[in-house]
């Protein structure tokens, strides 16, 4: 085993509780979820319901926004590698996403008489929300890492799954009262359009609270066993930061940085005018590429951090068709949930963006028993590598959407598929998630060198920025739902006929289609269209699955590439 990871002074020792900043890391983090989750669960429907965008182009935003949201933290690493170090940036961070969320707020006040600038101060939101979040998430995963010494690395898949419990009591919270407050639907299921705003609020206040949380807690609790603050100034580190015989800065040769731009604009390009992709996701997967090769140009990385450095690139290749999958709940799901789903769940009639909501009771039921397997099998030394964890998870989601594929199958246009159906598919994707996502990070946190850490944080969130992008891509094939069928039909009009081309629609009722935003064609998929729900899930089936299969075939190169390291 490698001396960097598996050696510790003799006067250094290990502890069995975890240190107290990994508490205060833990609450900020869960304010930041809420409010990050709880807008999630209203930003479509706000859209759709009182900015009068199409569905499609909801899911283009929703995509687009969640993918720039991990495309940033890469400038938010390196600012705090070079600069700022992580203690300012989470505070910057978490002020800007506050701030974001007050433009939607007053976004959501002001559309009823001014629909044009209501959209232009979403935009503006969705922006800042995105640069706040670069600031914020590599900086407070790195400090995660950083809490504990080189001797104790092994305990990072636990803490992380302890870690992600705090980010899913967040989600939790944020998935309840958000959509309380902003997702209104009376008796007659009509929708008050107006109430997205305090939804919006509601998330603001709570990104504020957990700012100020860390702001007076930090000096107390986020240190090091001998006292030293963690995540300052970089000027300020000294060799005690860093792992014995680890170089403490890089070495990016001038060559290298303008190789780096260069290879960036032209894969930009070729997604973009090759591959088909909007300006957005091309920027996304232009950059994803070209920083990891930047990073492995350093002259000062060993053949053992370069090996460790490329199994994270590897399986944050494959994470990307994971959160492909996974982030259906806040587009294709809730589309689904609100028009083609019985939500009468004990008695009580669910909001179709609160489903999604028991994503984040799974987590937080079932990440301690997940913290304490890692640990039970760690001590018998029978724990899997991380690689083998996240094939599992890529197993399990595709897994679910099978289940679904199959319960959606014979419902026809208007048959309501039972709540219980998507409970079950996200208590599957939970699993799939707890052995995959708090893995990752920890994987990051073990693998990499400390003068990479929040960078290499942050293209590890690039292969979430790509997930979410292709999320984006994939929820805009959803095909026409209950609703879509209603409104057809209540208007004398054969939708089914018209997608299957058996019956020419009428200017007149062409009109209609095009004002209700009914879309009169088949979305289209890798050349095959897609003419309902059954088939949609199965592409999930399909990428999640083949993305499972292949990692698990690759675990024992990348164990070997690992160089001890679990």
């Amino acid at each position: 085993m490698d001396t960097a990871v598996a050696t510790a002074s003799p006067a250094s020792k290990t502890s069995k509780k975890h240190p107290k900043g990994l508490w205060v890391l833990f609450s900020t983090e869960m304010w930041e979820r809420f409010n990050f989750y709880g807008m999630r669960t209203l930003l479509t429907l706000f859209i759709v319901n009182s900015l009068m965008m199409s569905k499609e182009t909801s899911s283009l935003i929703y995509g687009g926004f969640l993918g720039l949201c991990y495309l940033t933290p890469m400038l938010g690493g390196f600012i705090s590698d070079r600069f700022l170090g992580n203690r300012y940036c989470i505070i910057l961070g978490g002020t800007l996403m506050a701030i974001g969320q007050m433009f939607l707020f007053t976004s959501a006040s002001v559309f009823g008489g001014n629909l044009e600038f209501a959209k232009t101060l979403l935009y503006i939101g969705l922006g800042v929300i995105i640069l706040g979040n670069g600031f914020f998430k590599p900086n407070i995963s790195s400090m995660v890492g950083s809490l504990y010494p080189a001797q104790e690395k092994n305990k990072l898949d636990t803490a992380f799954t302890i870690f992600y419990m705090g980010i899913n009591v967040g989600a939790f919270l944020g998935q309840f009262i958000c959509p309380v407050l902003g997702d209104v639907v009376d008796a007659a299921g009509h929708r008050d359009i107006h109430a997205f705003k305090w939804g919006f609020l509601a998330a603001s206040l709570a990104m504020l609270t957990g700012t100020i949380t860390f702001f007076f807690l930090k000096d107390k609790y986020v240190k090091t066993p001998e006292g030293r603050p963690i995540g300052g100034l970089p000027k300020h580190n000294t060799a005690a930061d860093f792992a014995e015989g680890e170089a403490q800065n890089a070495h990016f040769t001038g060559k290298a940085l303008g190789g780096a731009v260069i290879a960036f604009a032209i894969l930009a390009l070729l997604f973009n005018k090759v591959a088909g992709q909007n300006v957005i996701y091309s920027i996304i997967y232009g950059s994803g590429i070209s920083l990891a090769g930047l990073i492995l140009t350093d002259k000062s990385l060993t053949k053992v951090e370069r090996d460790r450095i490329l199994v994270i690139y590897i399986v944050s290749f494959f994470i990307i068709f994971f959160w492909a999958a996974f982030e259906q709940a806040g587009s294709s799901l809730t589309f689904i949930a609100d028009n083609q789903t019985d939500r009468n769940f004990l008695g009580w009639q669910m909001p179709p963006s609160m489903v999604q909501i028991f994503n984040g009771i799974f987590v937080v039921a079932f990440a301690v028993p997940f913290s304490l397997l890692w640990d039970k099998l760690r001590a018998n030394g029978k724990e899997p590598i991380s690689p083998f964890k996240q094939a599992i998870g890529l197993f399990l989601i595709a897994l679910s959407y099978f289940i679904i594929a199959h319960n959606v199958k014979d419902l026809g246009n208007s048959g309501l598929l039972a709540v219980k159906w998507l409970i079950l598919l996200y208590l599957i994707q939970t699993f799939g998630e707890l052995c995959l996502s708090p893995i990752g990070l920890s994987l990051v946190g073990k693998l990499a060198p400390k003068r990479f850490a929040s960078l290499l944080f942050g293209v590890f969130f690039l292969s979430n920025a790509s997930g979410y992008a292709l999320a984006g891509t994939l929820g805009s094939i959803l095909p026409a739902t209950g609703e879509q069928f209603k409104k057809a039909n209540e208007a004398g009009i054969n939708l089914q006929g018209i997608l299957d081309k058996t019956v020419t629609a009428t200017p007149e009722q062409l009109k209609f289609l095009e004002t209700a935003k009914i879309s009169v064609t088949n979305p289209v998929f890798a050349g095959f269209e897609i003419h309902n729900l059954f088939q949609f899930f199965m592409v999930f089936v399909v990428l999640c699955g083949v993305a499972s299969a292949l990692l698990f075939a690759l675990t024992p190169v990348l164990k070997k590439m690992m160089h001890g390291v679990r």
